[in-house]
């Protein structure tokens, strides 16, 4: 018998979600959704698959927790999701005030180093 959990998230932007799963090497698919926001599902080999569902505010996380299989519990999953997620969101935001990332990179620690630069230029006439 199956128990789905439904799991809140603050992941609201299809695209920085993407972004962020493919960052961790998490493989998907999308599946069109009855809205204009589409669902992400990742596939679990023994059937039981993982879903991003639009709730029409968020994407929550739905499982059936007794199938979990992935290499960490799901509060780790959502925390690295949630943590890349927070990155993408930052640089694509940033972007569109003239800023670029000139460093990303995963510490030892598990946190993250995100450097932008945006220059200005100066007419002196």
């Amino acid at each position: 018998m199956s128990h789905f959990t439904y799991m809140k998230t603050n992941f609201q932007n299809l695209f920085y979600l993407e972004k962020a799963l493919n960052r961790l090497n998490i493989t998907y698919k999308q599946q069109e959704a009855t809205t204009e926001n589409s669902n992400l599902i990742i596939q679990q080999l023994n059937g039981y698959d993982i879903k991003f569902d639009w709730n029409g505010q968020e994407y929550e996380l739905v499982a059936d927790m007794s199938f979990w299989e992935q290499p960490y519990p799901v509060e780790s999953f959502i925390d690295k999701v949630a943590q890349q997620y927070a990155g993408e969101v930052i640089i694509g935001e940033s972007q569109k005030t003239g800023f670029q990332p000139i460093k990303y990179q995963q510490n030892s620690d598990g946190s993250n180093t995100l450097i932008l630069e945006r220059w200005n230029s100066t007419t002196v006439l």
